[in-house]
């Protein structure tokens, strides 16, 4: 049986969980917002669509370090989209997000991380083929 403070451990951790999702939705809806700063915009498309997408750049498959990502970069990511977006701009979409039911799908970025996996493996196959 489990203890109640292992229990509000567990619940802290599921709250926090949840605001990282919320604000990743925020994210997304805050990098199309035209009163977010252009640079913020920016940073904002690649957290949101790193977030989002269903592909990694560290695959999940492997031990502690698939995780890595997703515990650590990504909530650091949120953290300094947040700081440059203007606070009533975050408030507005943290509100549109917490409303959300859906899933934003983020084919672009799926592209993307396609694309630098093939050119990892293109440039690895070269080295290790054609390379004295």
């Amino acid at each position: 049986m489990m203890s109640a403070q292992t229990s509000g451990g567990f619940e802290r951790l599921r709250g926090w969980a949840r605001s990282v999702k919320r604000d990743v939705y925020a994210v997304y809806f805050a990098a199309r917002d035209r009163r977010t700063p252009w640079y913020a915009r920016a940073l904002a498309f690649v957290v949101a669509a790193y977030a989002l997408s269903p592909i990694d750049l560290i695959p999940d498959f492997i031990p502690v370090i698939g995780y890595l990502d997703d515990i650590v970069l990504v909530p650091l990511g949120i953290l300094l989209v947040v700081r440059m977006i203007p606070p009533e701009v975050m408030a507005e979409h943290r509100q549109r997000a917490a409303a959300m039911d859906g899933r934003p799908t983020s084919l672009g970025a799926a592209i993307a991380i396609i694309f630098l996996w093939i050119c990892a493996a293109a440039l690895t196959m070269w080295y290790f083929l054609w390379s004295d």
